[in-house]
């Protein structure tokens, strides 16, 4: 009998070891990270209480490091999504949205507080997803997600201090418009730019989030005003490896100057929630096509130390 006991108590022992080392992913759904001195800093819809951000070395493993962004530092009372995190100067600035619209806040570090600026949303209606590109002569821009026929994406010149813009300059991008978008409701969104020779490239999610076909596409145009084309080859990503549910995208480049797409996928094939965080690659590797971007092969899931 005490035999039988000290090998139960050896098993359990040996579990809790098993399961103790098993790193859990980072829970962070439309995830953003930037790069400095160093470290990485990753940001994403996860809290009730505000915007998390979690800080690596290597991309692989993370520690979450709190709340960057605290409710309390706001007048928000729910819905913390979307955040984004820029250093502009000695400030560092984060977009974000907050109770279906959207929002700025800034702090001196971007382990923060952030605080939000102002009382009152960037844009008296709803919006979400709001994430700053600069055009070729470095003026601000600011695309976003407008509610007013399903998800749909628009785009606008900031103001001078970054953390406004007329909404009478409002442009719209485009709606919903190809066929594997509409696998489940009316959704354009989580837009994110970025520019390369004289070309601008936007990458925006599809499909409701809770659909296992959220995917992404991509879009090209010549100026930020647009046209925005979507490219015919679309999705560009969708269901890569074992993953669903993938979606809401950022972009990055690494210490080692290798440019970085980060997005979430679902917790499994069968739920949703936490959704996590996971980083490839983007590459121009076509030489019949300068223009081509491609999604690269390797794919790193972000994994909480």
């Amino acid at each position: 009998m005490k035999t039988c006991r000290i090998v139960v108590l050896c098993l359990f022992v040996l579990l809790a070891g098993i399961v103790s080392s098993v790193s859990a992913k980072v829970r962070l759904a439309d995830p953003f990270i930037f790069y400095e001195n160093g470290t990485y800093y990753a940001y994403g819809t996860f809290s009730t209480d505000g915007i998390l951000v979690f800080t690596s070395k290597d991309l692989k493993k993370w520690t979450n490091k709190g709340l960057a962004l605290n409710k309390k530092d706001t007048n928000i009372p729910r819905f913390f999504w979307a955040p984004e995190v820029y250093k502009i100067g000695k400030e560092y600035i984060m977009y974000f949205s907050g109770n279906e619209h959207l929002y700025v806040a800034k702090s001196k570090s971007p382990y923060g507080p952030f605080k939000q600026i102002g009382t009152k949303p960037m844009l008296e209606e709803k919006a979400i997803d709001s994430s700053l590109f600069f055009d070729r002569k470095k003026k601000p821009y600011i695309t976003f997600v407008r509610m007013n026929d399903g998800n749909n994406i628009w785009v606008a010149p900031l103001n001078k201090d970054l953390c406004s813009f007329d909404s009478t300059k409002m442009i719209h991008c485009f709606s919903v418009s190809q066929e594997w978008e509409r696998a489940q409701a009316r959704v354009n969104e989580g837009p994110c730019v970025f520019t390369k020779g004289k070309k601008y490239y936007m990458i925006y999610s599809a499909n409701d989030y809770q659909s296992q076909k959220y995917g992404l596409g991509l879009a090209v145009a010549d100026k930020p005003e647009g046209p925005w084309v979507k490219r015919a080859d679309n999705p560009f990503l969708q269901c890569p490896d074992t993953l669903v549910g993938v979606g809401h995208n950022s972009f990055f480049t690494d210490k080692n100057g290798k440019f970085r797409i980060v997005f979430h996928a679902h917790e499994s094939h069968t739920k949703i929630h936490p959704r996590n965080m996971y980083i490839g690659t983007l590459e121009f590797s076509d030489p019949k096509d300068k223009d081509h971007l491609v999604f690269g092969k390797d794919i790193i899931e972000a994994e909480e130390e």
